[in-house]
């Protein structure tokens, strides 16, 4: 799904691969993770991450749309597929400087309301979560849920955001965000810390995943 999702982006914002040097194989927790960035012209920093372990019983991606130069909320798709349940989280977060109309995102859920829910916890960060999110979880239906992640991911993108008008708050608001995952953690941002290190870590998300350094 994640090359779909890249797809979708290419036709609206030209993507150039950037190095991610040593970043771009990592291993952690039983896993191994494929990392790939790229700078999207008009958008802003884009990541993908692709992970497999456990013989082939697992298999995890992420991409990330941090959008630097059109105010739009950050973006974090995830979608696991471990022992027959498939999971799709597409958080969104509030990283917008001017108000937004999100309508067009809660179209797209109401239309896959049907599909099961999964309860996406307590965190840190679920004041800055918008509610326009998804968490899904459920069996048999990669169909459904690649549908799903397509309209979303469509309607996202064709949201009426404007040219960022304050580059300096709009850094800041992303800024919270991640190293407020940095700071506080997570299961992912845990993984990482164990595997890399502190330091490593923190560079992964600043420099790769997030691009917020650059």
């Amino acid at each position: 799904m994640t090359e779909k999702l890249l797809a979708l982006l290419k036709e609206r914002f030209p993507l150039t691969e950037t190095d991610v040097g040593a970043y771009r194989t990592l291993k952690a927790k039983d896993l191994t993770f494929a990392v790939r960035a790229y700078a999207a012209k008009g958008l802003g920093h884009v990541s993908v991450m692709q992970a497999k372990g456990f013989f082939g019983l697992m298999k995890m991606d992420t991409l990330i749309v941090n959008p630097k130069e059109i105010d739009l909320p950050l973006l974090s798709y995830d979608r696991i597929l471990a022992m027959g349940n498939d999971t799709l989280i597409v958080e969104l977060y509030d990283t917008a400087v001017e108000p937004l109309d999100l309508t067009a995102l809660n179209v797209v859920k109401t239309k896959y309301q049907d599909l099961p829910e999964r309860d996406p916890g307590t965190h840190w960060y679920d004041a800055i979560r918008l509610p326009e999110s998804i968490s899904k979880k459920g069996k048999k239906l990669s169909q459904q849920f690649d549908a799903m992640t397509a309209d979303f991911a469509a309607a996202y993108l064709s949201l009426p955001a404007k040219p960022v008008t304050d580059p300096e708050k709009k850094r800041e608001k992303t800024n919270a965000y991640v190293e407020g995952l940095l700071e506080n953690g997570g299961p992912s941002t845990d993984v990482f810390k164990k595997a890399l290190g502190e330091e490593k870590t923190a560079e992964l998300f600043r420099s790769v995943l997030f691009g917020t350094n650059g």
